[in-house]
């Protein structure tokens, strides 16, 4: 299984093998782009049936990434070689296309061309073609597509398509990590990278001023290529970059998660917050409404008005956000870590069952 050193796809990983392991799976977990952290690495080595094999190569997003991604795919399949799995579990998007022996898995967590098209409101721009060729080639010979949820998997089809066989299997969480407090604090949490776009942190820098209760945004200030976002306003408090430990005080201290995101493909820190009782306004977005239907408030995600009228409405009302946190508590419950782990079982089971029904015949 590969995996990303940074951001969502990192824990995701982690929750996977863990439970994976519980299920009496070996997992060789491969992990590409940043180099791991000292807690990170701790982390690996504290998972039963999981053994680390770690790089530095560049992602296929990355700036001018080729030569790295070559140079990744001949360590890939080395590790094939030397460790025979069943299955391959890509959690990016190139080397699909490899000569594997085994069968190919491949999650689409997100993508430039639909992030592009989300964020800039535009297609992507000729220089990104080798990118989208590219992409395109892989997710095609690929045995199975998966995306944590339907909006995410039709975006890849329609970018990068027709793919072959595809399924939804939609991301979850430990909910032992994260208590919901009966008292909770006057204040409003945003937790993602400020540096992207995509989550629209700048929004809530707008409103901040306008809005009654503290807006505390977490996370990394700094883009991969050394770019610093710097948000500025009365009112909000920019908390750094957070141990998964004090982000998850973080969310238990707060009555009000906001995350006015132009694209988010699933939201990791969305069901972390709803399992900690946070009432949750999200950006009006496809993926957002999939999950979490009636159990959020939405706002257009370049609405500064309406989204300071939502946030004031929860804040006055304190009836509408205990019921609104609820249902997204419960909502949150049925998104487990180990209900995601029996999705890719499910999912691994066909490809060996058919892989082995192919050499029979």
């Amino acid at each position: 299984m590969t995996a990303d050193a940074a951001g969502g796809v990192w824990t995701y990983s982690l929750d996977l093998c863990a439970c994976l392991a519980r299920n009496g799976v070996e997992i060789v977990l491969a992990t590409l782009g940043a180099p791991l952290t000292p807690m990170q690495r701790a982390a690996v080595a504290g998972l039963s049936g999981a053994q680390l094999e770690e790089s530095t190569f560049k992602l296929e997003w990355m700036t001018e990434p080729w030569a790295d991604l070559e140079a990744a795919g001949h360590w890939l399949l080395h590790l094939e070689r030397e460790h025979l799995p069943d299955v391959v579990h890509l959690n990016h998007l190139m080397h699909a296309d490899l000569h594997w022996a085994a069968p190919v898995l491949v999650t689409g967590h997100s993508c430039v061309a639909s992030w592009w098209e989300a964020v800039r409101g535009t297609p992507l721009p000729a220089q990104w073609l080798t990118y989208k060729t590219r992409v395109s080639h892989s997710l095609q010979a690929a045995d199975v597509v998966v995306s944590p949820t339907q909006t995410m998997l039709s975006a890849l089809s329609r970018h990068y398509g027709p793919l072959p066989a595809t399924a939804v299997v939609p991301n979850g969480r430990d909910p032992v990590q994260f208590s919901r407090v009966s008292r909770k604090e006057h204040l409003v949490l945003c937790a993602g990278r400020m540096w992207d776009a995509a989550k629209n942190s700048r929004a809530l820098a707008a409103v901040a001023p306008l809005v009654e209760w503290p807006i505390c945004i977490a996370g990394e200030d700094v883009s991969p290529s050394g770019q610093r976002a710097e948000l500025f306003g009365a009112n909000l408090h920019f908390l750094g970059t957070l141990t998964p430990e004090e982000l998850a005080s973080w969310y238990g201290r707060a009555a009000i998660y906001a995350l006015p995101a132009r694209y988010e493909p699933f939201g990791l820190s969305v069901l972390e917050a709803a399992l900690s009782g946070c009432a949750l306004v999200l950006g009006d977005v496809p993926s957002l409404r999939e999950i979490w239907g009636d159990a959020a408030c939405y706002v257009p995600p370049d609405d500064h008005s309406r989204l300071r009228e939502r946030l004031s409405d929860l804040i006055w009302n304190e009836a509408a956000r205990t019921e609104l946190a609820t249902r997204a508590a419960e909502v949150a419950a049925r998104l487990s870590a180990e209900s995601t782990a029996q999705g890719y079982l499910h999912v691994y089971r066909r490809l060996t069952d058919k892989r082995r029904a192919a050499g029979m015949a």
